[in-house]
């Protein structure tokens, strides 16, 4: 069997730490260009699905993914959501889990140093309540920026200085903490909800004001009630929507604003759980993918997609996987 040719082999369980560089299928070019970063693939973890840190290092060399993705923290500590805070569906799950975080101090001290001795390359997702939060969590990244690829700005939360609304809603609000970052010299990627009634009016106020990429999509607002008990079942009352129930909508979404935005670094995320999915979401307009949901089934899910891409290429002909970015939006 030639090198090109050559299986991926994945044991069980626990990866041999000492010996755990999985081999993946030589012959495709999966390199990545987003903007002023670089990836060697398309495959990164999703925000707040595979812990903070190291996590998924028991399971195998998360060193081979474009990135992992970290939950966001904030420049604050938060409790959370009350149980129960997650509730699996028969396509996908409900959370409610709140941001629940020690603060971003606390990640410095303890969760990135466990990232960088695993070999990985890290993308810190942030959150806030108001536009300064925004900005005091990236001053916060500066000092480690040389330890960082980017940071993911998750503006799916709640704006206290705006009634509660969501900052991902408001192309005015996305626009001025895209402006509060753009000077750290960090770059960043905002992360936006699918439920925006304008999602490219609200993607364009994050690319003029600094933002290198968009990622979509986050969760979608959802509930589930339990009709014994007659309540939500939720502990949060609603939460939000993500795995296969997502994917359909991720990828219209990443659809729009590759047809909007033709040369903005587009991260998609929704439903990711095959490498046949994320070929979709990437001939729709992005040029790398997040796994999520997935994960929470199968610790190894983000490398089993990133295998699965590769054999495509393979068996398609497909030498250079940046090619097929947007295809599915030429005329």
């Amino acid at each position: 069997m030639s090198s090109r040719c050559r299986k991926c082999i994945f044991l069980p369980g626990r990866t041999n730490l000492k010996n755990k560089k999985d081999i993946l299928p030589a012959g495709p070019d999966l390199s990545c260009e987003l903007g002023r970063v670089h990836l060697e693939n398309p495959v990164l973890t999703a925000s707040g699905t595979a812990g903070h840190a190291a996590e998924l290092a028991d399971y195998f060399d998360i060193s081979l993914l474009g990135a992992v993705v970290t939950k966001s923290v904030a420049v604050f500590s938060t409790p959370g959501n009350k149980a129960p805070r997650l509730v699996p569906l028969t396509v996908g799950m409900l959370n409610s889990v709140g941001l629940q975080g020690d603060g971003i101090d606390s990640w410095l001290e303890t969760d990135l140093p466990a990232l960088k001795r695993s070999g990985a390359k890290v993308i810190c997702s942030v959150w806030g309540k108001t536009v300064a939060d925004f900005a005091a969590a990236a001053e916060k990244l500066v000092s480690v920026k040389d330890d960082l690829l980017a940071a993911e700005i998750n503006v799916s939360c709640p704006n206290v200085e705006d009634a509660g609304k969501l900052f991902s809603y408001s192309p005015l609000k996305t626009g001025e903490i895209a402006a509060a970052l753009k000077d750290f010299g960090l770059p960043f990627f905002v992360k936006l909800s699918p439920a925006a009634s304008e999602l490219t009016r609200v993607a364009a106020a994050a690319l003029e004001n600094g933002a290198e990429g968009l990622v979509l999509v986050n969760t979608m607002p959802a509930m589930a009630i339990d009709i014994l008990e007659r309540k939500p079942k939720l502990g949060g009352i609603s939460g939000g929507l993500s795995g296969r129930a997502l994917h359909t909508v991720a990828i219209k979404a990443v659809y729009d604003c590759r047809k909007a935005f033709p040369g903005a670094p587009i991260i998609g995320v929704g439903g990711i759980s095959h490498g046949e999915d994320a070929i979709a979401m990437m001939m729709a307009g992005a040029n790398a993918v997040e796994v999520g949901t997935a994960t929470l089934a199968n610790p190894k899910a983000t490398l089993n997609v990133l295998r699965e891409i590769g054999k495509f290429c393979l068996a398609n002909g497909i030498e250079k996987l940046s090619d097929i970015v947007g295809a599915a939006c030429r005329d």
